[in-house]
């Protein structure tokens, strides 16, 4: 089956369209969408922590730090909405991910959804924390009490708890990487290495969450190369999806099957 092609409605393990001239969309191309969304997903998470983060926040020094989000508040800004768009194309990938999965156990691929929904869920709603910075070194009269050291070190701190809720979002989503890597690798309609790269993925977040949340100064020597073999898995999956997508001749026998039974 070519990509664009519609599946045949008598095999679809999506539910059949209720429109005869809505057709349902291929497995080649949900995962190509599912892996465009990805990258984009990698893309604007990358902006915010290394481009946007990595040049204003100093985690040593709260002054240095609420200097430079003061003389960039726009390039901080873009770097908060880079990271809520990061996590809701998260969902949306891992929505179309879920219909390519469910082929092969569909109890397990919605587990992988639900996981994916609540560790994106927790970094939205702890996302205010990274927000607060803004409205905390903006110079609000009900501000003043507080002197300019005192604010630069509440803004640091709401910085660095954000870190805390999203190092529990990255445990979260630690079991979603190591079911979905389980799944691909039972797939046969993806290469079984990238399930294996997306396990070790999943094991390199949950180490990371771990450490984080453990005393300052433990297992530093981790960081930054836990993340090497994160970016390779995640980063192998989507563009694979995007560029590859999936053996739809494989897939199309897999959900026949399913049909089936």
């Amino acid at each position: 089956m070519r990509v664009g092609d519609a599946a045949p409605l008598k095999n679809s393990v999506c539910g059949s369209s209720p429109h005869p001239l809505i057709p349902e969309t291929s497995a080649s191309l949900r995962a190509r969408i599912s892996g465009a969304l990805y990258v984009l997903c990698i893309g604007c998470g990358f902006f915010a922590e290394m481009v946007v983060r990595g040049r204003l926040v100093v985690y040593s020094d709260a002054a240095m730090t609420a200097h430079n989000i003061v003389a960039a508040p726009g390039l901080y800004r873009a770097g908060f909405f880079a990271d809520v768009s990061a996590m809701t194309l998260g969902v949306l990938s891992s929505v179309l991910l879920y219909t390519l999965l469910k082929v092969v156990s569909r109890g397990l691929a919605l587990t992988v959804l639900v996981l994916d929904v609540i560790s994106n869920a927790v970094s939205i709603s702890g996302s205010i924390l990274l927000f607060a910075p803004l409205a905390i070194l903006q110079g609000d009269g009900y501000l003043s009490v507080l002197s300019a050291p005192q604010l630069g070190s509440l803004a640091l701190l709401s910085i660095k708890l954000y870190e805390s809720v999203y190092a529990i979002s990255l445990g979260l989503f630690s079991g979603s990487c190591l079911l979905s890597g389980y799944l691909i690798f039972r797939s046969t309609f993806l290469p079984r290495a990238i399930g294996v790269l997306l396990a070790l993925a999943g094991i390199c977040y949950l180490l990371n969450t771990f450490v984080v949340l453990m005393p300052k100064g433990f297992a530093d020597y981790l960081f930054p190369w836990i993340f090497v073999p994160i970016l390779v898995g995640e980063g192998t999956l989507a563009l694979w999806l995007l560029i590859a997508g999936v053996n739809t001749a494989k897939w199309d026998a897999i959900a026949r099957t399913q049909t089936r039974a």
